[in-house]
């Protein structure tokens, strides 16, 4: 909750002290290099050393980089470059941790129960995404940028206290030492699993194409309502909620690859709709009925990549998902500043998702491996579940 609140406040103190839309969208640019060289080391080491060590001592880490935010703030003259510097080493920081983090749930639950932990842990994200961005844009508008930080500052204190509580999740007894040989390898895997690749592919091409987080601040400016900041931030979150209290009917659907695609292509039709409307409210709704696209596509990649990758590469996967989830959204900050500076923010919107809607045509054209993943059938989550099956019997 505490970082969207922060994820808010960064964009809008480089829109105030700038006004331009590709400076909003360097933020996305100059975490792109940190995320890649972190996100795979950050997989390495996921498999090899204490996963929840690593998320504590990342989230140290982060604690200190608002703190330099607020600090910043407080200043007569706040500097724009140290702003890019703390987005950078906050994309490396993350890098590192989520890795880590991520990989940890198929270790705590049965094989069964990881479409339903899944959803659960999406839940709790999404919670803090609505109240992180709309308790933020009420902090800002209301009182000012640095009282957002402090809040943000507080929240890392709870967190680090509730962390401190958790047991250790060490690695496996097979794990290797980190080393370029063990990330090479599980880059390779990835490439050779084409039905996992595509499921990179279609979700990066999707934010790529049509995210259009760095024109938020503006977008409210143009629609009237710069008082519904937050709302417009936090309104994909409200379909991803409600698609995830509902989820359970995604235990029962085995075509994973297809239900990512349509997912991806019904995130491009509501992007486009939402960038041709003029009322705040359709703007809100189309952008809720992309967030519940999202999370649909969200959640079976989640399964996908849970229930078929082997335990001893879940780390170094789970690094290679956070770059294509995470890449496609700040590069497409990028895409969508520089083409509504050489346009407008209309057509950069609208045309973002009209983009979207080919490039997930066209991979399902070319990936037939991923289009017709099917986890019943497919021969590695059947290998694993029958692993995971095994182990379990003899546990009991």
């Amino acid at each position: 909750m505490g970082s969207m609140i922060t994820y808010v406040a960064v964009p809008f103190q480089i829109k105030e002290m700038t006004n331009s839309y590709v400076a909003v969208g360097i933020s996305g640019l100059v975490e792109i290099l940190p995320l890649i060289i972190f996100g795979l080391y950050g997989g390495v080491l996921a498999d090899a050393v204490d996963r929840k060590k690593m998320v504590w001592a990342t989230e140290a880490a982060s604690m200190i980089l608002v703190s330099i935010l607020l600090i910043n703030a407080l200043s007569p003259k706040p500097h724009l470059m140290l702003i890019y510097v703390v987005i950078g080493l906050f994309a490396a920081v993350n890098g590192l941790q989520r890795p880590s983090a991520d990989a940890a749930l198929p270790q705590l639950v049965d094989y069964k129960d990881l479409p339903a932990a899944s959803a659960l842990m999406s839940l709790r994200w999404q919670v803090g995404v609505i109240i992180g961005p709309s308790i933020g844009g009420i902090l800002i508008s209301t009182y000012s940028i640095p009282v957002g930080y402090m809040v943000d500052l507080f929240t890392f204190v709870v967190s680090l206290a509730f962390l401190s509580r958790v047991r250790n999740i060490p690695p496996s007894h097979e794990a290797k030492k980190p080393s370029l040989a063990g990330l090479l390898e599980g880059v390779r895997y990835a490439y050779n699993r084409k039905d996992i690749f595509g499921s990179y592919l279609v979700d990066l091409s999707a934010m790529f194409f049509a995210m259009p987080t760095a024109l938020i601040p503006f977008w409210a400016d143009q629609l009237g309502t710069p008082w519904a900041l937050g709302m417009l931030y936090a309104a994909g979150t409200v379909g991803s909620v409600l698609v995830t209290l509902t989820s359970g009917w995604t235990k029962h659907y085995r075509y994973y690859g297809r239900a990512i695609a349509i997912a991806a292509l019904g995130w491009g039709a509501a992007i486009s709709l939402a960038g041709i409307s003029n009322s705040l409210l359709l703007v809100l709704l189309f952008l809720a009925l992309a967030g519940a696209s999202d999370m649909v596509s969200a959640l079976f990649r989640s399964a996908m990549w849970n229930q078929s990758i082997p335990d001893d590469f879940r780390g170094r996967l789970a690094g290679i998902e956070l770059l294509s989830y995470s890449i496609g959204p700040m590069a497409g900050q990028i895409r969508a500043a520089s083409m509504a500076a050489a346009t407008s923010l209309t057509i950069s919107v609208t045309f973002g998702g009209i983009f979207c809607i080919v490039a997930v045509l066209i991979l399902m054209i070319l990936m037939p491996k991923f289009r017709k993943f099917d986890v019943e059938t497919n021969e590695y989550a059947v290998t694993k579940r029958n692993l995971r099956e095994k182990n379990e019997n003899l546990g009991k």
